[in-house]
């Protein structure tokens, strides 16, 4: 086995990794207090984080950095007026959205691409299975790798837009290893045609040999000594 899948799928893993859960490590936010109750509330599109300290005296506190959040702990009075304008603004959530898991009609969009590459993985099987059945034996075709690199591509995207490590991990190795028999499909084509341009000249050579000899107006050859 070669070292550059395994160095491809490697990178590819690593990257997956980074993008899934790298933002949430990188992200800009304050950190909690020990022994506070830290909790996450869902706005709209928005996550607002802030933590719960019991007290006395009970307090809360915003860990999300943002301008119209304020710094300071807050009491439960000046908690909810803080939250009020966002609370306000934000409609109440389509029962579609809920049911996809969503927060907006664009992040529709990431589900379709989910869907997309599920799509191709059911076609792959079926393109295989009927490939198969015509001909009697167990085939796999390129176009099963093909659906498979797209399929393993669209899931790869929509696993990081989820920051899901698990799909993200499944889909990183698959990719390249799907990548891979698609680029030894083409070298396996290209041997087989430079073969068959080589036996090609090979007997337009022997044609282009017999065609002089058999040529008329050749001048014979000195006939042979007689035996004595």
């Amino acid at each position: 086995m070669k070292a550059g899948p395994v160095a491809a799928m490697a990178g590819l893993l690593a990257l997956g990794f980074w993008l899934a859960i790298g933002p949430q490590l990188m992200e800009n936010r304050r950190d909690a207090t020990p022994g506070a109750d830290v909790r996450t509330l869902q706005i709209g599109t928005r996550k607002v984080r802030f933590e719960h300290a019991p007290g006395p005296p009970e307090t809360y506190r915003f860990l999300t950095r943002a301008p119209d959040l304020p710094a300071a702990p807050l009491t439960e009075a000046e908690f909810a007026r803080a939250l009020a304008p966002a609370l306000i603004a934000s409609p109440e959530q389509s029962p579609i959205l809920k049911a996809l898991n969503v927060t907006s009609w664009w992040n529709v969009s990431w589900v379709a691409l989910g869907f997309a590459g599920q799509g191709a993985f059911f076609l792959r099987m079926l393109v295989q299975w009927v490939t198969s059945e015509r001909k009697r034996e167990s085939v796999i075709p390129a176009a099963f790798w093909w659906l498979s690199l797209f399929g393993g591509v669209a899931l790869f995207v929509y696993f990081v837009w989820r920051r899901d490590v698990v799909g993200v991990m499944g889909q990183s190795t698959g990719v390249v290893i799907y990548a891979r028999n698609l680029k030894l499909i083409a070298k396996h084509r290209r041997r087989a045609e430079r073969a068959v341009a080589r036996a090609q000249q090979a007997e337009a050579g022997g044609a282009d040999a017999l065609a002089e000899d058999d040529a008329p107006g050749t001048a014979p050859g000195p006939a042979p000594a007689p035996l004595r």
